[in-house]
């Protein structure tokens, strides 16, 4: 396990407030279930189809259709409330949650409040700087989604896709745990790396697969505190939900605009509404959407239609084995097994496929100089192609051949990186490309003496200066390197000037 120290974040400070202030923050996430049919449908669940293409008679709401669940999409939750921690609960049933919208064909959604199919659990969330945080999860429950109103098609009319109505998604509610908005992105982050690693969410943010709603609320120090001991909420300030969201930068945007706008309001001898508000990034601001609704604004009542869910606890441990190494424990065994830093280890097991890749690479061979080369060199090179690990034009074997012949003498460094250049751009074997264009290392003593001899005999003047001033002997490993295009062993060359010179 990570040897994590846990600690309570010191209170948030706003500048240009009369008062010191402290934000208090939970969060209530959206992740569409990998699946490739709904919940309750056959309908497939592929992004990007034609409009209105992907919707079944029970997903457009017509007479007499019935509800049938996907077993799929229950076996994908209870995976993610086993990689959380939380518990399963082996039973647990569905309600109707009434409320109208054009997008939403039944007038209800289907949803889970009385009794959810996951419950208390964890997610560790680290700060950057060794420390972490523990965000408490009350509940995960299963619902379907709604479809999606278009309004800039036409200046006259809004039109309606129902490809995403009936979806699965796993609701994931936070206790409001959370103290700042750097907090808030990393605990995204962090949620969406889990789901990635258990496969139950792919965590496109772009395409709404992973979106949140995030609650910000304004309290006295000491406030949280109280709430803490008692769990009342009466202690903390009126939140306002600031919906649909699905970029961490914006969620940090928008807590920060939000926290000064309730306090403007407070400080001023006013009162924060309970809310649900839009943020508008061309704006940097949050603005009103709606009075926030309570739960019995939409009288729930169990759905007629769907039996309670009865899950066997056998069904449960066997999920419970299948499920991978979790980036917790991956990053610790990176540690132990590689001699990785925290920081390296941490990049390296950011997401599932970088960590893959590196463990090919670094299988068998020196796991520093393996995270070295997948970290710089070919992270670097992605990055500024704006291309992730999946896209990588070098697979683990060839990268892993690049390292061999670093390890066996066989180039140098700098060999090393001008060969990395014509995998990346040409591919190829590394070692036939070192073979057929003679970018091997010279090795052989008696060529690199001959070289510096060459070099020491026509500049007198600069040996003197390097007896003196030892530093200036590198001016000549340089120029040795130089007169064997690169190709001389630097250590090598580094001995025989220091021999040569008598240093």
């Amino acid at each position: 396990m990570l040897d994590l120290t846990f600690e309570t974040p010191k209170p948030k400070t706003i500048a240009g407030a009369k008062h010191d202030w402290e934000l208090v923050i939970g969060m209530e996430v959206h992740a569409q279930v990998a699946s490739q049919a709904k919940l309750f449908s056959g309908a497939s669940t592929a992004f990007g189809a034609e409009p209105n293409s992907n919707v079944s008679f029970v997903d457009a709401a017509m007479p007499g259709m019935l509800p049938v669940i996907n077993e799929f999409c229950v076996e994908q939750a209870v995976r993610t409330g086993l990689g959380l921690k939380a518990e399963i609960n082996l039973k647990s049933a569905f309600d109707r949650k009434n409320y109208f919208y054009p997008d939403l064909p039944q007038g209800y959604q289907i949803s889970q409040l009385y009794q959810p199919i996951v419950g208390e659990g964890e997610v560790l969330v680290e700060m950057g700087d060794g420390t972490a945080r523990r965000v408490r999860i009350e509940r995960i429950h299963m619902e379907q989604d709604a479809g999606k109103s278009i309004h800039d098609m036409d200046p006259n009319m809004s039109f309606v896709d129902l490809n995403r109505t009936g979806v699965c998604l796993m609701e994931i509610v936070s206790r409001p745990d959370i103290r700042g908005p750097e907090e808030a992105a990393a605990y995204i982050a962090k949620l969406r790396q889990i789901l990635r690693y258990l496969g139950t969410c792919d965590g496109n943010m772009q395409n709404g697969n992973l979106r949140a709603d995030v609650n910000v609320s304004i309290c006295r120090p000491g406030a949280y505190e109280k709430y803490q001991e008692t769990q009342d909420f009466s202690h903390l300030g009126t939140r306002c939900e600031i919906k649909n969201m699905n970029s961490m930068r914006f969620i940090q945007a928008a807590i920060e605009y939000e926290a000064r706008r309730q306090i403007a309001i407070v400080e001023a001898g006013g009162k924060v509404d309970q809310e649900t508000r839009l943020y508008d990034p061309d704006k940097n601001e949050t603005r009103s959407m709606r009075s926030k609704e309570e739960a019995h604004d939409y009288r729930y009542f169990p759905d007629p239609d769907l039996l309670p869910l009865e899950i066997e606890q056998a069904w449960v441990d066997d999920i419970a084995a299948s499920l991978p190494e979790l980036p917790d424990d991956k990053k610790a065994r990176f540690i132990k097994d590689f001699g990785l830093t925290d920081y390296d280890a941490s990049v390296l097991t950011a997401e599932v496929e970088s960590a893959a890749y590196f463990e090919e690479v670094a299988k068998g061979r020196n796991g520093k100089l393996a995270a070295n080369w997948v970290i710089n060199e070919l992270f670097g090179r992605l990055k500024k192609e704006d291309h992730d690990i999946t896209d990588s034009p070098v697979s683990p074997v060839q990268l892993g051949g690049i390292i061999d012949l670093i390890a066996s003498d066989a180039i140098s460094g700098k060999i090393a990186k001008d060969l990395f250049e014509i995998v990346y751009t040409e591919g190829g074997d590394p070692a036939e490309i070192v073979e057929k264009r003679g970018m091997k290392q010279v090795t052989d003593t008696g060529a690199i003496e001959a070289a510096l001899d060459e070099i020491i005999a026509a500049n007198p003047a600069q040996v003197e200066k390097a007896k003196v001033n030892p530093k200036l002997a590198g001016w000549f490993v340089g120029q040795v390197m130089k007169a064997t295009g690169g190709k001389a062993n630097p250590k090598a060359v580094n001995d025989l000037v220091a021999a040569k010179l008598g240093l």
